[in-house]
């Protein structure tokens, strides 16, 4: 499930200066395919607050094609326990959208596809009994801006009724709403990010509850083509109980491991 921290991204522009002389010359054409991926080694994945590693590191990369018009298509995978997807270990997100600017808003939507290699179709132990099937799709729609260094973005997602993220009935749906703020330090390649979102609907998605929030605030540094980040990292779960909406809590407390807050580390190389 994709975090949109979520384990901590950065955007790195370069600026190039041309000669004076070349001032009278021919703007370079833009290409018509441009190819752009990654690869980062986080401390702690965490998807819309909730840890998908049980709090432990997982690796994670990314490729993408985009067309000049806007059109892209995307691929971003991580390594996850077993608990996420009925004992599969990875997690590939297959995206395909539409980005384009008006003014100085860009809109991105399109739809993106949760694979889950290797989990089993069978009862889900630990959460509720009955046939299970990892895979979703969601679509997703966002609008982002810039002023100066600062940067904000609105965004949804949402989940219909579906097999995979059923919790009381046959099929179940989630909504997810989230903004985002974030500022550079001009001259210092330090970035501050902030993060807030809200899932609706009873679901998988919510560990049964009928909504909650989830928010995360930190730093991330770029050098290069790396960038280091952290940040911290919580849920409005409470966390004083036995049980979330009737789930066991082990006695290892693995479920408060996934729903606590926590700092989140991350290290990327960009392409």
């Amino acid at each position: 499930m994709r975090t949109y921290l979520i384990g901590a991204t950065a955007l790195a522009t370069a600026m190039l200066a041309a000669p004076a002389m070349a001032e009278d010359a021919a703007p370079a054409a833009t290409p018509a395919i441009t190819i752009n991926g990654g690869a980062t080694v986080v401390s702690d994945y965490r998807f819309r607050g909730i840890s998908q590693t049980d709090r432990h590191f997982a690796v994670q990369g990314t490729l993408t094609v985009t067309h000049k018009s806007g059109l892209y298509v995307s691929v971003w995978g991580s390594s996850i326990d077993d608990y996420v997807a009925n004992g599969g270990d990875q997690e590939i997100d297959l995206i395909l959208g539409m980005k384009h600017s008006f003014g100085k808003v860009t809109v991105d939507g399109g739809v993106l596809y949760y694979y889950y290699p290797g989990s089993a179709a069978g009862p889900l132990t630990g959460y509720h009994g009955g046939a299970y099937q990892s895979d979703f799709f969601e679509p997703y729609l966002s609008a982002s801006g810039t002023i100066g260094p600062v940067s904000a973005k609105l965004g949804m997602a949402y989940a219909p009724k579906q097999h995979a993220v059923r919790w009381n009935h046959e099929r179940d749906d989630n909504l997810y709403v989230y903004g985002e703020l974030s500022g550079a330090i001009p001259g210092t390649g330090l970035t501050l990010t902030s993060h807030v979102g809200h899932s609706s609907g009873r679901s998988l998605l919510t560990l049964g509850q009928k909504g909650y929030w989830d928010w995360n605030v930190g730093a991330t540094y770029t050098w290069k083509a790396l960038t280091f980040g952290v940040s911290y990292v919580d849920t409005s779960f409470k966390k004083h109980s036995n049980a979330i909406n009737g789930i066991f809590v082990n006695s290892d407390h693995t479920l408060w491991r996934q729903v606590k807050g926590g700092v989140v580390g991350s290290i990327g190389v960009a392409f």
